[in-house]
């Protein structure tokens, strides 16, 4: 859903953007695009988008909490030649913004920042040259600068260039989460912007193309994926507490988070793929191993699943786990440990205890959507009523999950910021 509301910005003309997310972040994707010069009327069919490239109506832009908008639209606002300031909330104020610092002035864009943190003054245009940057930390600010260079090689979809150069490359080392570089590049060809060639996720190189590509659909229309992501929780929910039947999720998807069904296999979990849907249904389930490293945001539900599991679980990636919302290694330990799972962790390596009654205690999100539809995944079928404060995290991602539970047959009270289950 960010990722198409960045494309209908950068693609002059109307875009249309069928099942749109109306999450936090979806919401605060929808409010940059309209501050950085789009319109965006929203129907009963989705949003329609009119946008002429980047032409900021103010100076500044609000992210919200949303760690991918940050560092996917502050590349694009970079385009422009207008000083503007970057801003978030919550948890995203004390976020690491510092590796902007080390390439943005390679591109001619000027940046003052809060000693590597929000808010971040910006100034460009951005102009796009062959550039090495470091992946380890996140693969979000190269969607953005994948997207910042195709328009920009561009002049007729948004770009602001007066040379002739025809070829320009990003160079990555070390970079995390593939799929979500995949995902990008999807969309990106969708919504008929200029696709670099994909040299092994080493090198991007741009080739000057200036033809133009229909959006898929056949109607100028995008229609967003179901949310693998968010569907993890309810698949690990079926697995401890169904049977359920998840429907509208892709499997031939780009997004790294459908490996939850390679995890639910490796768990033994009864798990069927129908025509109509996944149904999963609880089995007697085995501890597993698995490698989240792609897909960091996995790990909240496969804690779930793991403590379900008789034995050990080896999950590795965890160092991936600092920079989110929470220290999300360390706030799972913690929060499952009050629950009586025991989770060791081993530098990269989590490792889960599982097959014990899971207890229902009082827990805290961390302020983290996804550590607290972890605990509510794991309450389904623990020993007591489990009470998680701060519930309404998960309102960043998924607003409906907790109506989704009731509907599945869970108790759900939801008393202030408390949530009962």
């Amino acid at each position: 859903m960010q990722r198409a509301c960045a494309a209908a910005l950068l693609r002059h003309g109307e875009s249309k953007i069928r099942n749109p997310g109306h999450s936090n972040d979806d919401k605060a994707a929808i409010e940059i695009i309209k501050a950085l010069g789009a319109e965006v009327i929203s129907t009963d069919e989705g949003l329609i988008v009119n946008s002429n490239g980047v032409l900021p109506k103010g100076n500044e832009i609000n992210c919200g909490e949303s760690g991918l908008g940050i560092r996917m639209f502050t590349p694009l606002a970079a385009m422009s030649d207008k000083e503007i300031t970057i801003n978030g909330e919550g948890s995203l104020l004390t976020r690491p913004m510092n590796f902007f610092d080390s390439f943005f002035p390679q591109l001619g864009v000027s940046i003052q920042s809060n000693r590597g943190k929000l808010p971040l003054k910006i100034k460009g245009p951005l102009q796009p040259c062959n550039i090495e940057v470091d992946g380890s930390l996140s693969s979000q600010f190269i969607t953005g600068l994948l997207m910042a260079y195709a328009a920009s090689q561009n002049p007729s979809e948004g770009g602001t260039l007066d040379y002739d150069s025809s070829v320009f490359s990003i160079k990555v080392r070390n970079l995390k989460s593939k799929p979500y570089i995949d995902l990008t590049l999807d969309v990106m060809k969708k919504f008929g912007l200029n696709v670099p060639e994909n040299r092994n996720y080493e090198e991007f190189i741009f080739h000057n193309d200036s033809s133009k590509i229909p959006l898929s659909g056949g109607e100028g229309a995008y229609t967003v994926e179901g949310d693998w992501s968010g569907a993890a929780f309810l698949l690990v929910a079926g697995a401890i507490a169904g049977p359920i039947t998840v429907r509208g999720l892709d499997l031939t998807s780009t997004q790294a988070d459908k490996k939850i069904v390679d995890a639910l296999m490796a768990a033994n979990a009864g798990i069927a793929i129908e025509a109509k849907g996944i149904k999963v249904h609880p089995t007697q389930m085995s501890g597993f191993d698995f490698d989240a490293t792609d897909c960091p945001d996995l790990f909240p539900p496969l804690v779930a699943l793991a403590a379900y599991c008789d034995g050990t679980t080896t999950i590795r990636g965890a160092s991936r786990l600092i920079h989110k919302e929470s220290n999300r290694a360390m706030a799972l330990q913690e929060e499952f440990g009050k629950m009586g799972v025991k989770i060791e962790l081993h530098g990269d390596t989590m490792i889960i205890h599982g097959g014990k009654k899971v207890k229902g205690v009082k827990v805290h999100s961390h302020h983290d959507h996804r550590i607290a539809m972890a605990c509510a995944v794991a309450a389904l079928k623990a020993d007591g009523d489990t009470m998680i404060e701060e519930a309404l995290a998960v309102k960043k991602s998924y607003p409906d999950f907790y109506n989704d539970l009731k509907s599945l047959g869970a108790s759900v009270s939801l008393p202030y910021q408390q949530l009962n289950l």
